[in-house]
């Protein structure tokens, strides 16, 4: 059972008229009336995914029906980004409803339960369980093996396999790389089967999670099912690289001297990574490989999303489950020099989000095969669910709900999207714009309707003065107060110093930058 103070946190109405026992008494009646009724929730999240997905035309030669499936039923924000361009702050601030700013999670560490002012924060599993919700994560839903150790009773009512790469090649498949020639930096194809891949493991699981929950129908569940690739090593199948033939295969944009117009301080944010800049993947011969691979990672992983969407029609679910699918980040492939996350621009920060509400299921009439240009954050998840489904929005909240642009998906959005890595270190995007501020100060601003790829940085154009007033503008939401390191941060932590920049605990060396 949850503690008092988180109890007081998802219930705020029942502690103002009642207390102790008759609180308790209240709070379970009040659970098994509404239970019944309730909609089922069916969360599908992807690891590393950016928009090289079908309904938002990233890359125009991918293949993800699965998806396409799924937005022919729902609405697609075609202008959705992420709080972090990172694993676990962009999944804490998903689960939590806060931004980095807020938690102080910047880096792959810390977990939150290893923060003492952080705790007791109750995630969004946590929120519908305690309304009489069976919640269920599979897969990699917090970030690595977060929630699954000591009290992970209190993350979930049942705990799935966990993300994994499954099947790996006895050596890495492209040979050393730079940056330590970490583990994780390989992809390609060898002799496997796709039932070895942890993928394959995660969605089997939900498959039979949904069979069982069909036998239950009064019973509402919140189902979180996490893939893990297209994170990097992109292992797969011969077939699914078959897909994409390398005579026929369409590049990224990239552009040569991209970053000669970006400040110095761009490349802080993502100074010493195991991932390989543009100048490797050209020099080793491996840029065709890798956007081969990826695009063979997420055309498997969207016939996992197939998986779970058949079975969910199967069980007859559908009709009374809503399906929202996410990623926590995107991915560059080359773009601005660079390929992983760990930066500010369109290809870290620009996100898939598909939300399906069937129509009858709630009070509110959502409809089908739309897609919203307005900008979206993951943040709203969690608000946007709970307003969906009939429960109270848990103090602390700081996303906006997105029922309005679900209704009518030309509603202007209140404000734009904003994405931080680490402090200081902000893009902030609406409808046409995204406005980059670093924490030296230095600038950016994009026109993404004109330059989508955002290859022209304005700042250092001759328009740059007709454009303040538009800086100006968009920088008045940046965040007002951003939390100092959480204890226990670590791994991709940038900190601004009395005495310069620091990368993981060494002071970065501007001479020194790897491009």
């Amino acid at each position: 059972m949850p503690s008092n103070r988180r109890m007081r946190a998802v219930f705020p109405f029942v502690f103002v008229c009642l207390v102790g026992a008759a609180a308790h008494s209240a709070v379970g009646q009040d659970v098994a009336e509404r239970k019944a009724t309730r909609p089922n929730v069916l969360m599908i999240a992807i690891d590393d995914l950016n928009d090289w997905v079908e309904p938002l035309g990233g890359h125009p030669q991918a293949k993800t029906p699965a998806m396409a499936r799924l937005a022919s039923r729902g609405v697609t924000f075609t202008n959705a980004h992420c709080q972090a361009p990172l694993c676990n702050p962009s999944r804490t601030s998903i689960m939590t409803g806060r931004r980095p700013t807020t938690t102080g999670v910047y880096g792959l560490a810390p977990w939150i339960r290893n923060v003492d002012e952080l705790s007791d924060l109750v995630t969004m599993p946590q929120h519908f369980n305690h309304h009489g919700y069976k919640s269920l994560i599979g897969g990699k839903i917090h970030h690595g093996g977060h929630g699954r150790g000591k009290g992970s009773d209190l993350e979930a009512d049942v705990w799935g396999p966990p993300a994994t790469v499954g099947a790996r090649p006895a050596k890495k498949l492209i040979g050393e790389t730079p940056g330590g020639n970490h583990a994780l930096m390989d992809w390609g194809t060898f002799p496997h089967k796709d039932q070895d891949k942890g993928d394959w493991v995660v969605a089997s699981w939900a498959v039979d999670q949904l069979a069982e929950l069909s036998k239950t129908p009064d019973q509402p569940f919140f189902l979180a099912a996490g893939f893990f690739l297209p994170h990097v090593p992109c292992y797969v199948t011969q077939k699914w690289y078959d897909m994409y033939p390398e005579e026929t295969l369409i590049l990224p944009p990239i552009l040569d001297g991209d970053r000669n117009d970006t400040p110095e301080s761009s490349w802080y944010i993502h100074w010493d990574l195991p991932e390989p800049r543009t100048s490797w993947l050209r020099e080793s011969n491996q840029l065709k490989n890798l956007t081969r691979s990826y695009l063979a990672s997420v055309s498997f992983v969207d016939s996992q999303v197939g998986r779970i969407l058949d079975q969910l029609d199967a069980s007859g679910l559908a009709d009374n489950t809503i399906v929202v699918l996410w990623s926590d980040h995107g991915y560059h492939m080359g773009e601005k020099a660079i390929s992983g996350k760990n930066s500010l621009w369109r290809h870290s920060t620009r996100v898939p989000l598909i939300i399906s509400v069937p129509k009858g299921l709630t009070a509110f009439d959502v409809p089908a095969a739309v897609k919203c240009n307005q900008p979206a954050e993951l943040l709203d998840l969690y608000i946007t669910l709970s307003e969906l489904t009939g429960l109270p929005v848990p103090d602390g909240q700081q996303g906006l709900s997105l029922l309005p642009q679900l209704i009518n998906p030309e509603q202007p959005r209140q404000r734009p999207a904003i994405c931080t890595h680490n402090a200081g270190n902000h893009s902030v995007c609406d409808t046409r714009w995204r406005y980059i501020v670093y924490a030296d100060g230095g600038e950016e601003l994009y026109d993404t309707v004109a330059d989508p790829f955002e290859q022209t940085n304005l700042i250092f154009t001759e328009k740059s003065t007709s454009h303040r007033a538009v800086i100006d503008r968009l920088s008045a939401f940046l965040p007002q107060h951003e939390a100092p390191l959480a204890p226990g941060s670590a791994h991709r932590i940038l900190e601004k110093r009395a005495d310069g920049f620091y990368w993981q605990e060494k002071k970065i060396v501007p001479e020194d930058k790897v491009d």
